[in-house]
């Protein structure tokens, strides 16, 4: 049975993305990526990682990072994604990712990385601890990607580079040694995934969950009341008309938001909520987006609990990822000289 799905996986097209661990996913993660992911698993060949490697590129307490990669984990599946259709696991157990991380850090040129803006920007803010791996990581971003052969792979706009970097040194590499490695082409989601999701507090800014305001994101794990209470809060403008226009930057976020949640195009929101005023529609997303969460909760609960069945998933996930990154490994190795183990 499994070689049946095997075979039948061969003629989709590979996709592979990751997600780290660090905390609770948003309302933003989840409309931005997780949504997708779910959907795409019927027409592709989805690989799905917990990227804790790429966590520690921060200071991280160990048991909280345990604890967020088991729940980053539990999450994913009961966003709906299924171990069985799809293989999601955890990135630190598949070996092969730190072994494709140096063989290929010897194929980047320092000058790519240093263009890279996130390593600006992250050294920015976190001054006190600018390590090689902050500055290295698009290398093992690029491992993550090549080892699976992708095809294609999800991206935002703060990714882009990264997979720009990715297809750079696998066509170098391709270049000295044949064929070894797919050139991955970035996926561009349709409006009801990949969305950008900004803050409730500051529609101008990307929602985070690193945000010192807790009115500023919703949390998929936040209670009914809670999530309400934060989309009557949020911040819009002093018009009172539910329309979709530049300037208007926290009612088109809501907009989008209760577009996704309800499967509704934007006119047919504003023709849901004319004349009828932001009170009245803030609490209409709140209700919608509690309600569409609600399963996701009761979901993460169960799995959650079942640590047998959890352990036996990621596990499994790590087993299936291995039996792929293992054969571009040796074929690298091969590649490069180095003996057969």
């Amino acid at each position: 049975m499994e070689n049946q799905t095997e075979m039948k996986n061969e003629k989709k097209k590979r996709i592979f993305s990751g997600i780290q661990p660090t905390g609770v996913f948003t309302l933003g993660n989840y409309l931005g990526a997780i949504v997708n992911w779910k959907k795409l698993q019927d027409n592709y060949d989805c690989i799905y990682s917990i990227v804790n490697m790429h966590a520690i590129t921060l200071r991280q307490d160990p048991a909280e990072l345990k604890k967020r990669t088991l729940d980053a984990y539990a999450l994913t599946m009961a966003c709906g994604i299924d171990p069985q259709q799809s293989i999601l696991f955890i990135q630190s157990h598949v070996p092969a990712h730190a072994e494709a991380n140096w063989v290929l850090g010897c194929y980047t040129q320092f000058g790519e990385l240093s263009r890279m803006t996130q390593f600006k920007d992250k050294s920015a803010k976190h001054a006190d601890n600018i390590n090689a791996g902050l500055f290295t990581y698009p290398v093992l971003m690029a491992g993550d990607i090549l080892l699976y052969q992708s095809d294609i792979v999800p991206v935002g706009v703060d990714q882009k580079q990264h997979l720009e970097l990715a297809r750079d040194v696998a066509e170098r590499f391709n270049a000295l040694y044949g064929n070894v490695f797919k050139i991955p082409e970035p996926y561009i989601a349709d409006t009801a995934g990949g969305a950008k999701i900004m803050s409730l507090a500051e529609p101008t800014k990307k929602m985070s969950k690193s945000d010192e305001n807790p009115k500023a994101f919703v949390s998929i794990l936040d209670t009914k009341d809670s999530i309400v209470k934060k989309f009557k809060s949020a911040v819009t403008d002093s018009e009172t008309d539910v329309v979709y226009r530049e300037g208007k930057d926290g009612i088109n976020n809501l907009m989008t938001i209760y577009s996704i949640i309800c499967g509704k195009t934007i006119s047919e929101v504003e023709a849901e909520f004319a004349g009828q005023g932001y009170g009245v529609f803030k609490a209409a997303v709140g209700e919608a987006v509690a309600d569409h969460l609600a399963p996701v909760r009761d979901n993460f609960a169960r799995i959650s609990a079942d640590k047998g069945y959890l352990e036996e998933c990621y596990r499994t996930g790590a087993e299936r990822a291995s039996s792929i990154a293992e054969r571009t490994l040796a074929k690298m190795y091969k590649k490069i000289g180095f003996i057969e183990r």
